[in-house]
Parts: C-alpha cells; sequence; structure tokens
C-alpha cells in the first residue's frame, strides 16, 4: 500500500457510481489530483462534508492503478461558510475556482504559487472585507502571471518602450505603443491600468480607492486575457456579479466590448471551447 497526505483546495466535485464522487483538488506539493471518494453520496459518510468545493483540507491518498483513493480527510478551513451566503462571493469563489482547474491540466505537476494563489484568493472572499470583484480579478492577473501570461501595464508588451501608453491589445499582451499598435486596440483610462497594475503588486490601498468606471473596465480587460490564453470561456465569469457603474460614463463600456471582442478574441473562444 502506497499512503501519501498533502494539503490542498476542493476545485471541483462529480458523481462517480452510485455513492461515490471524483474529488479534484490543487494541492501544495503534489498540484493538482483527482481522487476517489468512497462512499461520500450516503447520508452516513463522514467524509462528504470535507470535500466540497472551497474547502481546505489535510488529505491522506491511497495510490490507486487509474486515480487515487482518499482514506482520510481533515478540515483546515471552511471557507465555504462565509461564501455561500453571499451570491457576488460565491460567483467570484467559483470563477476562482474553474480558472485554477484550467491552468493546473497536467496533475501531478507541483503548482506552488497557484495553490497559495487559491487558498489566499478563498480566504479574502470568506472574510468579506475586501469587495468580491477586487479579490476575484487581483487573483486573475496573479495568477497570469503564475501562467507566464502577466499582462504589460507600464511598458508595451511588443517592444517594451516604457510607458503608460493609451491603447490596449488583448493579442499583443497588453499595453502598446502607438507604433505597435494593431488595429482594433482599446483605449482605457489611465486610471483603469493604474488599478491592473495595483492589482499585480498587491498595492489594495490604491486598488481600493478606484472607481466603479475603473473596476468594470478593468474587469472586462482582465476577463479578455485571460479566456484568450486560456482559448475558451470559462462558464463561471459571466456569472459574477460586478458593482454597478454610473451610467454617466461610456467610454469604458465601449473600451470593455472593443478589448472582449478585439481580433476576434471573444468568437475565437467560443470556436476553440465547442471544438474541445
Amino acid at each position: 500500500m502506497s499512503l501519501y497526505r498533502d494539503t490542498g483546495v476542493v476545485l471541483r466535485v462529480q458523481k462517480l457510481g452510485e455513492a461515490d464522487r471524483i474529488i479534484t483538488f490543487v494541492t501544495q506539493r503534489h498540484g493538482k489530483v483527482r481522487a476517489v471518494a468512497k462512499g461520500v453520496r450516503r447520508t452516513t459518510s463522514r467524509l462528504g462534508a470535507r470535500v466540497e468545493p472551497f474547502a481546505h483540507v489535510d488529505v491522506q491518498f491511497y495510490t490507486g492503478r487509474t486515480l487515487d483513493v482518499i482514506t482520510q480527510v481533515q478540515t483546515i478551513d471552511a471557507f465555504g461558510a462565509g461564501i455561500v451566503t453571499d451570491y457576488q462571493r460565491y460567483t467570484a469563489a467559483c470563477a476562482v475556482l474553474e480558472t485554477a482547474d484550467r491552468m493546473s491540466a497536467e496533475e501531478g505537476e507541483p503548482v506552488l504559487r497557484l495553490y497559495l494563489l487559491v487558498a489566499g484568493a478563498l480566504r479574502a472572499l470568506a472574510d468579506g472585507e475586501r469587495d468580491p470583484s477586487l479579490v476575484l480579478d487581483a487573483f486573475l492577473i496573479r495568477a497570469m502571471g503564475f501562467a507566464g501570461w502577466a499582462p504589460a501595464v507600464n511598458e508595451c508588451a511588443r517592444c517594451n518602450e516604457p510607458g503608460p501608453h493609451r491603447s490596449f491589445s488583448v493579442q499583443a499582451g497588453g499595453s502598446v505603443c502607438p507604433r505597435c499598435r494593431p488595429p482594433g486596440s482599446a483605449a482605457p483610462a489611465p486610471e483603469t491600468l493604474d488599478l491592473m497594475n495595483a492589482l499585480q503588486l498587491g498595492r489594495w490601498d490604491v486598488a481600493e480607492g478606484s472607481t466603479n468606471n475603473a473596476r468594470r473596465e478593468g474587469s472586462g480587460l482582465i476577463a479578455a486575457l485571460l479566456q484568450w490564453h486560456l482559448e475558451r470561456q470559462l462558464r463561471s465569469l459571466p456569472l459574477v456579479e460586478r458593482k454597478s457603474v454610473p451610467t454617466t460614463h461610456s467610454s469604458a463600456s465601449s473600451d470593455v466590448r472593443s478589448a472582449s471582442s478585439e481580433g476576434s478574441a471573444s468568437s475565437d473562444v467560443r470556436s476553440a471551447s465547442s471544438a474541445q
């Protein structure tokens, strides 16, 4: 018998047979792990409540032929209790889990930084002290940095010319100078780029002082970048509840739509998603 232990966050659950479930974790040392929790759908199971999405657990696995088997689970943080009672926090947390699941495609490959980002984002959402939209966007932009897709904010994404620059291209990977600017680039407000930079650096004083317009525009750019790189649309992102934006600022919405559709990004994402 081969046993091993790790700490991880439950990303997803799937039914298996009449009483079992397949649980997907992102773990501290073993990366993404898919394991069977036997009998957890029975009312008498002691493991069922401990292997629900958002749970942060210490878990012991038995190495199986195809899928590992969960033998012991101990709860470290029950993040779900502080998340599921609020729709905005819940939808943001679902987007965090789905993004982590997509970014950790290879099972068994260590992804320590991603694990820490997921645990930190869920902890912040469960505490309820920060705007869930900002927590989600901070997670997404840092997760892209983990994957090597960090957007260029202070320099040109193509020629590295110092900025700030007024144009933003999803295809190019961030801000672009006038010389490198491709057709259809967005023109976000300077405060939007300041917000994105603050989220990358963890400057919450700047992020929390941003306007609703900057938050909405930044969220659109970050979502467009993420889905462009993943080549598929995340199902949870359209459900995320965002703060209302004053109707007097019309350019932000048009810039976000431009960023989301730039270079047929949205259609490419949908095509990639339907093809898989």
